[in-house]
């Protein structure tokens, strides 16, 4: 096969990393994987030596430490990952000139808005893990990268890894009913939808500093909604209860109403997402 790019791959092992790699043999690009084993993200050093001993010509900076709750307690490590390596990175790529592509967090806003928002509404992280992604997306502004992207997404699911829909699938075959908040609003993204957007977007971009946008997949639910269709999509007899968040209280505080708007992702690569629903049944069709 000839290859039209040669890409880096942070966080491989993740769900997002483990999608891209899962469709990677649909696409004219040859991949270079990683994870912590091979390249570690946080050293500035290792990420230049490991650049000029593999040229690539676009990194996709997948890793991110998304342990929501514990990140209250590990700022330090989390800061590391979600907002010093992407600095690191950022600036290797300004200057062995890649392409570069972050993925961020609908985190980076309060929850506080009543319609979806846009890649123009003002961050105002109220965690932690929002904090160090904001960190990370402010670093790159100040870069003015060229030929680079921050992708803002939501409820990352995927077949790989730990996630909300296979703890929900786990649960419903051990219990008969389940409690899950129902006041907390945004949209479920299948990892593979992402990685695929992510893959088609790569040889058009061509942006004179980092452009933002937002991607998941279509429609808007709660967690509840959510869990309530992993079980009927399942055929699982498990009762799903709605309960507010006061009723599970976590250490890290999450947005309320993260729902983002997509007309810019839309309009600019011309795109149209796959409704939650459908995405889902894919998904659980390959669980089973």
């Amino acid at each position: 096969m000839t290859y039209m790019y040669k890409v880096l791959v942070t966080g491989a092992n993740g769900q997002l990393g483990s999608e891209i790699r899962h469709i990677s043999s649909s696409y004219q690009i040859e991949f270079v994987f990683t994870d912590v084993a091979e390249l570690d993200i946080t050293s500035k050093d290792s990420i230049l030596s490991f650049l000029k001993e593999n040229p690539v010509d676009a990194i996709i900076n997948c890793a991110a430490y998304t342990a929501v709750d514990r990140a209250e307690t590990e700022r330090e490590i989390a800061d590391k990952v979600n907002h010093l390596a992407v600095k690191y990175l950022a600036e290797a790529a300004k200057e062995f000139k890649l392409k570069f592509v972050h993925v961020s967090t609908d985190y980076v806003f309060d929850g506080e808005a009543f319609r979806p928002y846009t890649e123009e509404a003002v961050p105002n992280p109220q965690s932690v893990y929002g904090i160090t992604k904001r960190a990370a997306e402010v670093e790159l502004i100040s870069l003015e990268l060229p030929d680079s992207i921050v992708i803002r997404t939501s409820w990352v699911y995927s077949t790989y890894g730990n996630n909300f829909v296979k703890t929900m699938r786990r649960l419903g075959a051990e219990k008969p009913e389940l409690n899950v908040v129902s006041d907390q609003i945004g949209t479920p993204t299948n990892a593979r939808d992402l990685a695929r957007f992510i893959l088609d977007t790569l040889p058009k971009l061509n942006t004179s500093q980092t452009e933002f946008y937002h991607f998941s997949n279509e429609g808007v639910c709660s967690w509840y909604d959510f869990a309530v269709a992993i079980m009927e999509l399942s055929r699982f007899d498990c009762k799903v209860n709605p309960i507010p968040s006061t009723q599970y209280p976590t250490p890290a505080k999450r947005p309320f109403y993260s729902v983002m708007s997509k007309a810019k992702i839309k309009t600019d690569f011309g795109i149209q997402p796959d409704h939650w629903r459908h995405s889902l049944q894919q998904c659980l069709i390959e669980l089973a």
